[in-house]
């Protein structure tokens, strides 16, 4: 079992699984309601650099040559440039772009989205990535983290809480709620 940065060959793997992690904020950032249409506009941002979404800020965990999981990370300070490509793209199909929320504060890296593959779940995956999510950001040399949890994912809040995340407060994107939860490292 191996993590390593994604390469953009990952797409058909790892976008199925970001969809599952972030639900209809998909919709909101392909600025389509349309499957297929979403999962194609999202993959073109997977395979291209400099934006949120990219493969670039995305970790991928193998096991058995196939991925088990990813997550997506980058820091707050760069979400304005990150952004900048998705809500070009959201204004071109003619909406304001201002549904983009940025999530994550210019002090915080910031854990976007993790998904584990159905194949392998409960086998502690999700826990190895958000070790390694740490790991590169104490590499990085970021001491505040932050990641956001759906008020009803109350599984995942509790896997947060044994991992020393707290909550900071709430976010709403694409109207629903979130708890935004931190963790320092020292």
């Amino acid at each position: 079992m191996s993590v390593r940065q994604a390469q953009p060959s990952d797409v058909h793997e790892v976008i199925p699984l970001l969809l599952s992690a972030i639900g209809d904020i998909g919709q909101m950032l392909a600025g389509t309601t349309d499957h297929a249409q979403m999962l194609d506009t999202l993959g073109q941002f997977f395979t291209q650099s400099g934006n949120r979404l990219s493969y670039e800020n995305v970790y991928v965990l193998e096991r058995e040559h196939q991925i088990a999981g990813f997550f997506l990370a980058y820091h707050g300070h760069d979400i304005a440039a990150l952004d900048a490509p998705i809500i070009a793209q959201l204004r071109e199909k003619g909406r304001s772009g201002d549904e983009v929320v940025p999530e994550a504060r210019p002090n915080e890296y910031y854990l976007d989205s993790i998904a584990v593959s159905p194949n392998y779940q409960g086998q502690g995956i999700g826990t190895l990535l958000i070790a390694e999510f740490e790991q590169i950001a104490r590499q990085l040399n970021h001491e505040r983290l932050l990641l956001i949890v759906d008020l009803d994912n109350v599984r995942a809040r509790a896997l947060y809480e044994r991992l020393g995340y707290t909550e900071d407060g709430s976010i709403e994107i694409s109207s629903h709620l979130y708890d935004r939860m931190i963790k320092l490292l020292t």
